[in-house]
């Protein structure tokens, strides 16, 4: 059977996970160095550096995964 150049919704997926994982990841290391006025219950366990990296490193895997410019598969 032919592939006709469909692309993967995964890697559209993966890109929306990587995008959002720098921007959290980003506000986190910009909290994490100047720090808001008021701070939050549990702040000092920077959740967002930690929520932003594991997207980070979710959306990387499907974004490399399915990567439709790549190796014809087959």
């Amino acid at each position: 059977m032919e592939e006709t150049g469909r692309i993967e919704i995964w890697f559209f997926i993966g890109a929306l996970l990587l995008a959002y994982g720098i921007l959290i990841m980003g506000a986190g290391i910009v909290h994490f160095f100047s720090p808001p006025a008021q701070t939050l219950a549990l702040a000092e366990l920077h959740a967002d550096v930690w929520w932003g990296a594991l997207l980070l490193v979710i959306g990387l895997v499907y974004t490399v995964k399915y990567w439709p410019w790549g190796a014809k598969k087959g």
